[in-house]
């Protein structure tokens, strides 16, 4: 319905006013469309800037993991304290409560197992499957230096492309054979390739020399892997180095969900990452809240 007549003189249209746009608070991401920022926004916490991801998507390749047997019982008492759940597409329909309003990365690389050559990935989930799950983003293993390398560089191009065009970023995932070697060199050149080719974030591992060369040379947000299971003090000192280091989270699982107590474990995760809490007082947080 127009504006009734006499009404212009009311209207306030402050031309004095110049009109501001705010940057996005993500490191490389200021140039990324409208929806793709609201899916990071739903992953990084937009008041620090950091993200506490819960990684439970290790049986797409190995199986029942340890702590993973039971999702259900194990898992769904830690989704109140994650940011994000990093999971498959069978898991997340058969196990996730769809009322749950923690963002959702979605695994869509696969097709090996423990058994093969786990570098000899592909595709493995449709665009439009991610578009149904309300996915905030979409993750591909890539293994610079494998067996498979150009072959996992080219999933991830193409799930760029495609995540592109429908505004979901792209997380990629660089995995590390057990015969390479685990240091910054490596790390720089592993996220380094897979930014310049067009990843939204990216997920690696933590080394403690010169973490932060590598972090300083990809051009977008890093968050770092928990990897094997390490006595909580030490995955607490990891988190705190790699955020000290420029790190813009964690993707952790075992350390969590293996963790005597998950739940005080990943609270103990979060105070490390959103509060930058030092690592001794998060472990005295982690010992009160496991009693």
């Amino acid at each position: 319905m127009p504006d009734v007549d006499g009404t212009d003189a009311a209207k306030q249209y402050y031309t004095d006013v110049p009109q501001t746009s705010k940057r996005y608070f993500l490191k490389g991401s200021d140039s990324l469309d409208w929806g793709m920022k609201n899916r990071l926004g739903r992953i990084f916490n937009p008041v620090s800037g950091k993200t506490v991801m819960l990684a439970i998507d290790h049986g797409y390749f190995q199986g029942p993991t340890t702590g993973l047997e039971r999702i259900d019982v194990n898992i769904l008492p830690l989704e109140p304290y994650a940011d994000t759940l990093m999971l498959t597409r069978g898991i997340l329909r058969s196990i996730i409560p769809p009322d749950t309003q923690k963002s959702i990365v979605l695994r869509v690389s696969g097709g090996t197992s423990i058994l093969k050559e786990l570098s000899n990935e592909a595709l493995a989930v449709d665009i439009e499957d991610a578009v149904r799950l309300n996915a905030s983003a979409m993750a591909v293993q890539v293994f610079i230096g494998g067996e498979y390398e150009k072959e996992t560089i080219i999933n991830m191009t193409r799930m760029v492309d495609m995540g592109t065009r429908y505004g979901i970023p792209t997380l990629a995932v660089t995995a590390v054979g057990k015969d390479m070697v685990r240091d910054a060199k490596y790390f720089r050149l592993a996220t380094r390739i897979c930014a310049e080719l067009g990843a939204q974030y990216i997920k690696t591992y933590y080394v403690p020399e010169d973490f932060e060369t590598v972090t300083a040379a990809c051009p977008v947000p890093i968050v770092i892997a928990g990897g094997k299971k390490i006595p909580e003090l030490d995955a607490l000192r990891m988190a705190y180095q790699a955020i000290q280091a420029g790190a813009a989270g964690v993707d952790m699982g075992r350390n969590i969900f293996q963790s005597a107590s998950p739940i005080a474990m990943i609270q103990a995760v979060r105070a490390v990452v959103h509060d930058n809490e030092i690592p001794e007082k998060a472990f005295d947080l982690y010992n009160t809240l496991k009693k």
